[in-house]
């Protein structure tokens, strides 16, 4: 092994143990490298869970779903590295445009680190799925169990990266836990908002019984998603009254 591939796979196990420290010296002695070594670790284990979510429909929505979910994974990065620089200073916490990209870049990067850890047994689960198809009945219930199996497995994705990233906060806070606290808060919505809406435009991930495989629906720019939730809402609230 080459002395750039091993402090590479140096690099990359500081990433998997997420010790504080380590990621606090990340983030203070960051470079192009190691930038590009946060992306690598996005695109490959984000690229790797999408492959395995589009995989139950047939391999090309596998390849669609493979370069959508890290693309807005670093979308997302991107938008909230803004507002978190613009918020952050109000909330009393002093941080800049620069700690503020890595700090949400590391988050990110482990929260893929282990979706990529997971997508084999992902992958499992969907291969041994019934087919999906509109002529079987049982597609519905397998569509739900498949839909709540990845909200569970981002859900803990994202606990784990955010955790790691609250502890880089109370660093740059001086200790500050409630300062910490605030900057996170906003992040988690920042995240929620630009997250929930790329997905909507990047639609579909799985993909529905009736509908063809496709990178992008046809009406990807029609509507948001806020306003597709308050109609959801609308006809729950319709129907039990």
């Amino acid at each position: 092994m080459t002395a750039v591939a091993q402090a590479e796979s140096r690099r990359i196990g500081v990433l998997l143990r997420g010790e504080p420290d380590s990621l606090i010296a990340w983030v203070n002695q960051s470079d192009v490298r190691r930038v590009a070594t946060c992306v690598g670790v996005i695109v490959v284990g984000a690229g790797l869970y999408g492959a395995a979510m589009g995989w139950w429909r047939p391999p090309l929505q596998a390849l669609f779903v493979s370069i959508k979910f890290p693309l807005i994974i670093l979308l997302t990065t991107m938008g909230n590295t803004l507002l978190n620089a613009m918020l952050a200073p109000l909330l009393g916490l002093n941080l800049g445009l620069r700690q503020s990209f890595l700090a949400i870049l590391l988050s990110f990067t482990i929260a893929c680190a282990i979706l990529g850890s997971f997508s084999p047994l992902v992958a499992f689960f969907v291969w041994n799925a019934p087919p999906m198809s509109p002529d079987v009945p049982q597609s519905s219930g397998v569509y739900s169990f498949i839909m709540l199996m990845h909200v569970s497995v981002i859900a803990f994705s994202g606990i784990a990266g955010n955790l790691r990233l609250l502890q880089l906060l109370q660093h740059f806070s001086g200790g500050n836990r409630v300062i910490a606290r605030r900057v996170l808060f906003a992040s988690l919505g920042g995240n929620l908002f630009l997250g929930s809406q790329l997905s909507w435009v990047l639609r579909p991930f799985i993909g529905s019984p009736g509908l063809a495989v496709e990178f992008l629906r046809k009406d990807a720019f029609h509507g948001n998603f806020y306003e597709t939730v308050f109609q959801s809402w609308l006809k729950v609230l319709t129907i039990n009254q």
